[in-house]
């Protein structure tokens, strides 16, 4: 049963444009809705640094839910039976690798472990990674080192949402990668994700992180 406090994903069924971003993300793309039922991409929605948990295995899932401070439950359309069905959960990528520890005795979460490597290595570009990352590296010549690979691989994956998919990333614009750097800077070095849980709508929510994710940057500069 789906609670009305859950955050929601939706998997679009026809053509969507992200009412912040502008950025037209065709058909079956990951969205979220707002009160108004415009669309917003799961990047503007500041969800894309999730993974995807599909529906299947109830421990893991339990588990990953219990470890991640966000989460979103993913829903798609029936058209068969008339209703939203869920598809799975996104959730943090730590939280999921520590359900799966939890779930090793289980043979079949290794075997499923391995298959979310192979499939998270055939959606990176590993030049493009490389290059994004070289970027990062350039902009923000004090990040930690090995943040670079971090941001530029969770930003270049090839699913709708995600900064470093958007044309500009693509051409490496400062703009766009600077966005990829406070993305992760907002989910990794503030408490944004645990305000977003608490139902902290998510401008106010930005709001409160923003001094912080500048102080960062400016340290990273």
């Amino acid at each position: 049963m789906i609670k009305d406090t859950e955050l929601k994903v939706f998997i679009a069924s026809s053509e969507v444009t992200c009412a912040e971003c502008g950025e037209a993300l065709g058909a079956h793309a990951w969205i979220t809705l707002l009160e108004n039922q415009t669309a917003l991409c799961l990047s503007c929605a500041d969800l894309d640094h999730l993974l995807f948990l599909p529906a299947g295995d109830a421990a893991l899932t339990r588990r990953a839910k219990k470890h991640s401070t966000l989460s979103a439950v993913v829903l798609k359309w029936s058209r068969a039976r008339k209703r939203y069905e869920r598809q799975g959960l996104l959730v943090e990528e730590d939280a999921l690798a520590q359900a799966e520890q939890e779930c090793l005795a289980d043979a079949d979460v290794r075997a499923r472990r391995k298959d979310r490597e192979t499939v998270r290595r055939a959606e990176l570009d590993q030049e493009y990674v490389t290059q994004f990352a070289a970027r990062v590296r350039a902009l923000f010549p004090h990040c930690p080192p090995g943040r670079e690979t971090v941001i530029a691989e969770h930003a270049c994956q090839k699913y709708s949402g995600r900064v470093g998919r958007s044309a500009s990333a693509k051409q490496l614009d400062e703009k766009a990668v600077r966005l990829a750097v406070r993305a992760h800077i907002r989910h990794t070095e503030t408490n944004y994700d645990q305000l977003l849980s608490q139902g902290v709508a998510r401008q106010a929510a930005r709001a409160e992180v923003e001094e912080k994710i500048g102080r960062v940057l400016r340290a990273w500069e």
